[in-house]
């Protein structure tokens, strides 16, 4: 008990969660008086990170690097300003579209939120639009970063869960897409309640060069599901694949790669790889106050005991992710969450690709809720934009996305036909 609640008043008072992972593991040991356990932490902290799943973690990472070094960003939004641009709101639609195409590149959210608040923030307001309106956009856009494949959070829910990550990455396809469809459905009641500007049409031949321009950038998500589909790569073997074709086309077709930015890039990617691996290790350490407590037995019988109707486990887990999804990043919820919910999932008869696809939506909703949702930080420090404010102009995109999460949630059959289609 001392050890919980020392938990959850370190988090609260800022301390970063690899620390208070690694830390409340060690106080706990102590405090248990299995001070033996303290032998095999260097072979535990070792042999969480010694799997070939993990591998995808860092080349995923690489692969949107080199994307970005080599000017994919302002391509992507090109090329849907030459398709949707000419719309009533067409811009905040280049938004969407832009950062659904980004987000099969990076499949981070936060990443994604400080670039495109970078790129689509002032583009936005300079054509009339409000800023607020605008950050709230992106910001929700940018959401579907970890929704759609290659996903950093998937890859991280089947190593814990020991699920396949090809199959993870195969059933967030309907999700995102349905997140794009969504958002693109509330711009469009927008465009036309707040008579929001629209950009000059483009030429058919202005979108054929624009078209022309995204080949290479639209080739590296194809390439990744296309290959996993076929059987011909693994996902791991994929996000390799994936960082050659970002490479050559940054070098060779782009031009904007320089042999100079790739320490920068390798830098990046080193210093991302980092955090989440440690948070990883960390969680191995907090693992074991988990595993002898019994927690997960714990929450077992407990649920048991609320309900034995999978239906309404799954509104409840619903509610306990959103919550703690506002209060905690979404990946270090992931590696503390993943093997004390997921057994309890299985116990239910639920999928467990489907429940991973659950708990990542829920997970990222709560990067962009209120209080320490740092998405919504992210994306207020970058275009200046009052945090308050930014709430306030969330809460339509956060309304639908939740609609969106109980739709994956209680139509199973929706999210699991691709993977059920290709495995």
């Amino acid at each position: 008990m001392v050890v919980t609640i020392l938990f959850f008043v370190l988090l609260a008072i800022g301390i970063p969660v690899f620390i208070v992972l690694g830390l409340t593991g060690i106080i706990y040991m102590f405090d248990s008086g299995n001070t033996d356990l303290f032998i095999s932490i260097p072979q535990q902290l070792f042999s969480s990170l010694e799997s070939f799943n993990m591998l995808a973690i860092p080349l995923f990472i690489l692969a949107g690097e080199l994307m970005n070094f080599g000017g994919i960003t302002t391509r992507l939004v090109k090329f849907a300003k030459s398709i949707i641009g000419h719309f009533r709101g067409g811009l905040a639609y280049v938004n969407v579209v832009a950062n659904t195409f980004l987000a099969s590149i990076l499949g981070s959210s936060l990443a994604q939120t400080a670039m495109m608040s970078r790129v689509m923030v002032p583009a936005m307001e300079k054509e009339g639009y409000d800023r607020t309106f605008s950050t709230s956009t992106t910001a929700a856009a940018a959401m579907m970063g970890p929704i759609i494949p290659p996903s950093m959070t998937f890859i991280i829910f089947s190593v814990s869960a020991e699920t396949s990550i090809g199959t993870m990455f195969l059933a967030g396809i309907v999700p995102g897409v349905l997140l794009a469809i969504s958002f693109i459905l509330l711009i469009a009641y927008y465009g036309y309640k707040l008579d929001l500007p629209k950009s000059d049409k483009s030429s058919i031949a202005e979108i054929g060069k624009s078209f022309l321009s995204v080949i290479p950038a639209l080739a590296v998500p194809l390439i990744i599901i296309g290959g996993i589909m076929t059987g011909a790569f693994t996902a791991t073997e994929s996000a390799a694949v994936a960082c050659l074709v970002a490479f050559l086309a940054g070098i060779f077709f782009y031009k904007e790669l320089n042999l100079k930015d790739i320490p920068k890039v390798l830098t990046h990617t080193g210093l991302t790889t980092a955090t989440v691996t440690t948070i990883i290790a960390m969680a191995t350490i907090f693992g074991y106050s988990i595993t002898f407590e019994r927690v997960p037995q714990l929450i077992t019988e407990w649920m048991v005991t609320i309900t034995e109707n999978p239906l309404i486990f799954l509104l409840l887990i619903n509610l306990l992710l959103l919550l703690v999804g506002m209060v905690l990043d979404g990946i270090a919820s992931l590696i503390i969450l993943t093997p004390i919910l997921a057994p309890v999932a299985s116990l239910y008869g639920i999928d467990l690709v489907h429940f991973g696809v659950i708990m990542c939506l829920n997970l990222v909703i709560g990067s962009l809720t209120p209080p320490v949702g740092a998405g919504l930080f992210i994306a207020s420090s970058v275009a200046e934009v009052k945090y308050e404010s930014l709430v306030r102009g969330m809460v339509p995109f956060l309304v639908v996305a939740v609609i969106v999460l109980f739709i994956v949630t209680y139509w199973p059959e929706l999210i699991l036909w691709i993977p059920n289609t290709f495995n």
